[in-house]
């Protein structure tokens, strides 16, 4: 097998830049880098629990506490009792959510686009293909 570098090291530098393209949009739509993760999330239809949600994101449920407090305040999610169960809060994105992480999104993709555009049409399509297959 011919050598190459871990997949870590090809892909952390990538990953840095990926996040340096994020960073200044997300705070344009003052939004924190979790607090996208929650909403995109989120878009993909209400979650029973903070603690499913936690898991779904890949987040210890005590840190994102703060996160959704956060979007909650400025009108982005609502956290409601669940009918069956009091105990239990029904987390879901607002109409306000959905637009905010919808405009952060189609930022960063017209960004990402940018760096993409560095590919070949072939190449690009695989590569895409591939980090779609490798992150399920």
């Amino acid at each position: 097998m011919a050598e190459r570098p871990d997949l870590a090291a090809m892909l952390g530098g990538l990953v840095r830049t990926l996040v340096a393209l994020e960073t200044p949009v997300l705070e344009e739509q003052r939004l924190s880098m979790w607090g996208y993760v929650v909403l995109s999330a989120l878009d993909d239809g209400p979650v029973r629990t903070q603690a499913a949600l936690a898991q779904a994101i890949g987040a210890d449920k005590t840190r994102i506490i703060g996160t959704l407090d956060e979007l909650q305040d400025a009108g982005l999610i609502s956290r409601e009792p669940d009918p069956a169960d009091r105990r239990v809060r029904l987390l879901e994105i607002t109409a306000a959510g959905r637009e905010r992480r919808r405009a952060a999104q189609d930022r960063i993709q017209a960004r990402e686009e940018k760096l993409l555009a560095k590919l070949p049409t072939t190449d690009r399509e695989a590569f895409l293909r591939a980090a779609r297959m490798l992150a399920e």
